[in-house]
Formats: C-alpha cells, sequence, structure tokens
C-alpha cells in the first residue's frame, strides 16, 4: 500500500463556507459553556436542562451574529461622513442597537422557552442577560484571537 492511499482524498484547505461554518459551530459551544457555567453559578440565570441550554445557545449565537450583521449595515450609512456630530450619531446608533437587542434577545428567549430559561434581577433580568452576552462576545473574541495566532 503506498504512502498516497492513507493520505485525505483532498488535502486542501477549507472553503469560505467551511471556516463560516467552523465559527457558528466552534461560537454556540462557547455560548453553550458560558450559559451552562452562569446557570451553575449563579441563582439569577435559569437553564431547564442541558438539551435547553443547547438550543438556547444557538438561538443566542444566531440573534447575536443577526445584531452585528445589523449594527454593520446600520453604521454602513456613515460612511464617508465626517465631523463631530456625525461620530456622535454613530456611536449613538450603535449603541442603541446593541443595547436594544438585548431586550429582543431576552423577549426571543421567552417567547421560544418560556420559563425553561430566563434570567432574574433588575429590570427583569436584563442586567444579567447583557452580563451573560457580553461574557460570550468576549470569550469568542479570545478564542478567534487564540486560533488565529496558531497560524
Amino acid at each position: 500500500m503506498s504512502a498516497d492511499a492513507l493520505m485525505p482524498a483532498s488535502a486542501e484547505g477549507p472553503s469560505d463556507r467551511q471556516k463560516l461554518f467552523l465559527r457558528y459551530y466552534t461560537g454556540t459551544l462557547i455560548d453553550l459553556v458560558i450559559l451552562g457555567l452562569f446557570a451553575e453559578w449563579t441563582d439569577k440565570v435559569f437553564v431547564e436542562s442541558f438539551s435547553i441550554a443547547l438550543l438556547a445557545a444557538v438561538v443566542l449565537q444566531v440573534l447575536l451574529k443577526a445584531t452585528i450583521a445589523v449594527e454593520h449595515r446600520a453604521l454602513d450609512h456613515f460612511k464617508g461622513k465626517t465631523g463631530a456630530w456625525w461620530k456622535s450619531l454613530k456611536y449613538f446608533v450603535a449603541w442603541l442597537i446593541l443595547f436594544g437587542s438585548k431586550f429582543v434577545i431576552l423577549e426571543a428567549l421567552t417567547f421560544v422557552f418560556g420559563d425553561k430559561v430566563h434570567f432574574e434581577g433588575i429590570l427583569h433580568g436584563i442586567v444579567w442577560l447583557i452580563i451573560v452576552v457580553v461574557t460570550m462576545v468576549i470569550i469568542e473574541e479570545l478564542v478567534v484571537r487564540f486560533f488565529r495566532k496558531l497560524a
């Protein structure tokens, strides 16, 4: 048997679609771990079961990526605009989208999962949702940066 027979059929690098899948897959697993840890370590985050946590992580990943897409699309309108007013407006719009999306995410989780996933505390749990989501985004970014350094 030759050495070529033991090699994979394709030694090509991954396609853009494969890279995108891997990024969402990894992001979902990171979200699952973070959500599970918060549910275990604090009484402010409740997730009924592992299966529900997995589905919630998928929903969170989709909603977070949609939020970022909406933010980037909205900020495209500010390209080429100069001056302090436009810069201030750009940051305000970004903040408004990012902060406002947390209310949408909270309502979506309530709609999809009911009492099986909920956040408690100040402002009907929005503060804890923000803490969890910011942690997810930070950890995802750290993992991406670590991965890029491996090259």
